[in-house]
């Protein structure tokens, strides 16, 4: 492919986009795409804040079950129909529309974290968001659904609406060449921002080192997931650079609890909390990040970003372990195997991924739990998580967030969420999960969390792992700062 021009930005990512439908997306590289394309109610900066976006404000009822937002006048979709309250109570109710059968983020996560129950618009001005309880998240959350105008939908079906869009954001959609690229130029309606490039090209580029091939070559200009081991070898070039952010988003073996391995050995024994336990103090997380992160990290010691400081991770301690596995029932066979296991996950999706699950793999089977890899695409791979099948232990990476550490925990809102991938269920978690919605004070709600973060650890549904450090790589033609978040923003690049 030729260098781009100056009016146009080449990004490379790992996979493809999943669908053009907003609501039939579950990974960061779908929503990075299509983030582009649509609006949201509200915004996240790059430090944690929320600001307004297509709504102006917000505000609760006094019984925290009701939230309306005032809608800014002017906007536009990109077939000139104008966007107002009536347009986000209809993508809000669309996404919950069981007939249409959307398993993306904002049916799947957004949907089942904040109790959503209906969205009516009051007036062109006032949408408002009926909720089973209160949620300190909601506004967060509203950042993450995607605004479309009603008529433009009403006009598609929703076979159509998996290849076309029709645009509220700052670009529109010009091809989607599957497993190749999405071409997408500047949207001349929307007018709340003026990107610098008119053109943003999003390459499906899966093997790494071609994307670092092609970044200092000068044919893209942002590459995602650069090996920490490349990076001196780019960073040589006049060309490009590498740049290293510290992520957020959780790495972690989970165990899949929903009955679909029971009656097998390795099935019956992760049902154990000392044997999830013992399996915790059998991986050496900082070697991990050492040898093949290329970085020094903290192993994770729960599922929030922000979490409770005074909860130490983990261990690693291989003698305990096998003294407390001992102890539970599950001793060294003549051959030296305890019981086996197969760890599913994706190969290419996530930083070094398939080394990591190699690693895990070997550190438990050091203590006697015969673990193999079963390594697939992320496109096989993520149906699996999401319907609960992926086991008896699957390697996955959730996004997470800076700004509250009750999204990180809306993993877990239910036993059946799709975002529950291994089914987990724990009382005392999802008591206090249910009491959130009725605690309105901050302090109060930090207490619980810690509570319910206290009992994650102990319960222990997954192996720990870290949170994920980023590397990009960055053309030398443009300035651009990676966030934590993963989110790419194209219209904060600029041509230098």
């Amino acid at each position: 492919m030729a260098q781009p021009s100056p009016d146009t930005l080449v990004i490379a990512q790992s996979v493809d986009i999943e669908s053009m439908e907003p609501n039939m997306l579950n990974q960061a590289v779908s929503i990075n795409v299509h983030s582009h394309m649509f609006g949201t109610l509200l915004s996240v900066t790059p430090e944690g804040e929320v600001v307004p976006h297509f709504a102006e404000s917000y505000a609760w009822n006094d019984a925290g079950t009701e939230i309306s937002f005032t809608i800014r006048e002017g906007l536009t979709c990109e077939d000139g129909e104008v966007l107002d309250a009536e347009d986000v109570a209809y993508t809000l109710n669309r996404a919950a529309d069981p007939d249409n059968k959307f398993i993306g983020h904002t049916p799947g996560f957004v949907f089942n974290s904040i109790g959503f129950v209906s969205a009516r618009a009051e007036g062109p001005r006032t949408a408002v968001m009926t909720l089973k309880g209160y949620s300190s998240t909601v506004p967060g959350m509203a950042a993450k659904i995607f605004i479309h105008c009603k008529d433009s939908y009403e006009a598609l079906s929703n076979e159509e609406a998996v290849l076309k869009t029709v645009a509220s954001g700052p670009y529109k959609l010009v091809e989607w060449v599957k497993d190749d690229r999405v071409v997408l130029t500047r949207n001349p309606n929307y007018t709340l921002s003026e990107p610098a490039f008119d053109t943003v090209i999003w390459r499906v580029i899966p093997e790494a080192s071609t994307r670092g091939v092609e970044l200092v070559a000068g044919n893209v200009d942002i590459a995602v997931n650069i090996p920490p081991d490349q990076s001196a070898a780019i960073n040589a070039y006049d060309t490009a650079q590498v740049v290293s952010v510290a992520g957020t988003r959780r790495m972690f073996v989970g165990f899949n609890f929903s009955g679909a391995f029971d009656g097998t050995p390795g099935g019956d024994a992760i049902k154990d909390v000392k044997v999830r336990q013992a399996l915790n103090m059998a991986v050496d997380v900082p070697t991990i990040c050492v040898q093949l992160l290329g970085t020094e990290c903290t192993r994770a010691n729960g599922p929030a970003n922000v979490g409770n400081p005074d909860i130490e991770a983990y261990p690693y301690d291989p003698d305990a372990a096998e003294k407390i596995l001992d102890e539970a029932g599950w001793p060294r066979g003549a051959d030296g195997t305890r019981f086996s296991l197969v760890m599913q996950g994706p190969n290419g999706r996530y930083l070094n991924d398939g080394q990591v699950q190699q690693a895990v793999a070997q550190y438990l089977s050091d203590i006697g739990v015969a673990t193999t890899n079963d390594l697939m695409t992320m496109a096989l791979f993520s149906p699996m998580a999401r319907e609960h099948t992926a086991g008896p232990v699957f390697f996955i990476g959730q996004g997470g967030a800076t700004w509250s550490s009750v999204y990180d925990m809306s993993l877990f809102p239910t036993r059946e969420a799709p975002v529950n991938n291994g089914m987990w269920f724990n009382e005392g978690w999802q008591s206090r999960w249910d009491s959130l919605k009725t605690i309105r004070d901050p302090a109060e709600e930090k207490r619980v969390v810690n509570e319910m973060l206290e009992i994650f650890h102990e319960d222990a549904p997954w192996i720990f792992l870290y949170f994920q450090p980023d590397f990009y790589g960055v053309s030398s033609r443009i300035n651009w700062q990676p966030r934590r978040d993963e989110a790419i923003e194209a219209w904060t690049a600029t041509l230098k």
